[in-house]
């Protein structure tokens, strides 16, 4: 329980301060885009810091996802994450709608280009997270020095890059907060496939460059 506690309290983090981001900088116009990449980068990193040696800090559906193919994570574990990465994304938009209701879309995540465009980016740079997660993890965990400076850096340019045409989320549950408190839900399923489809080709690639052994079982775990 302490680690889906945990889970659960890093994602409200995660979507809190990231979607907060959006909204407070549509209702002030004091946030730019690049604030509103940072801000996401940065509380990944401090939830890293704070969480990793917890639950270890996966805090989006799509990581847990990679960690149980690459075999670092018991497949027992994966639901009870992804429902406290949930939980956590609807509170913190939850929270967000009483403190702006009359914002609309709450910082939800949609396509700013076609939705082959945005699926491909989606793909794309969730694999570029996922291939670093698990180059700077030890096991199911990201901890270390390293590791929230280095996925912290990759959420902030993935979102500085890609937000404007698919919104840069990388995360079912970022997406499915802000999606269902707002009820923008169009274009929803794209932001839980695609996500997932980026996370399961990482963990192949992790496996080309590094030895053998790494993400078959127990060496990784």
């Amino acid at each position: 329980m302490k680690k889906v506690v945990s889970e659960c309290i890093g994602t409200f983090a995660l979507v809190f301060a990231g979607t907060g981001a959006i909204v407070i900088g549509d209702v002030t116009g004091t946030i730019s885009h690049v604030g509103v990449s940072l801000t996401f980068g940065l509380v990944v990193m401090a939830m890293i810091y704070a969480l990793g040696d917890i639950s270890g800090a996966h805090l989006n559906p799509a990581v847990t996802l990679g960690f149980w193919a690459a075999r670092r994570l018991e497949g027992r574990d994966v639901a009870p994450y992804v429902g406290g990465q949930c939980v956590g994304a609807v509170a913190a938009s939850t929270l967000l709608r009483f403190l702006f209701p009359a914002h609309q879309a709450l910082g939800a995540t949609r396509p700013g280009g076609t939705i082959a465009q945005s699926f491909v980016l989606e793909v794309v740079i969730t694999w570029i997270l996922m291939f670093v997660i698990l180059n700077v993890s030890t096991g199911s965990r990201e901890k270390g020095i390293t590791a929230g400076i280095a996925i912290g850096s990759v959420i902030a340019f993935a979102a500085m890059f890609a937000g404007p045409v698919s919104g840069a989320s990388m995360n079912p549950a970022r997406s499915l907060g802000p999606a269902l408190i707002s009820g923008n839900l169009e274009g929803l399923w794209l932001y839980f496939l695609a996500p997932a489809v980026g996370a399961l080709l990482a963990v192949p690639a992790c496996r080309s460059v590094n030895e053998e052994g790494c993400c078959t079982g127990e060496a990784c775990r």
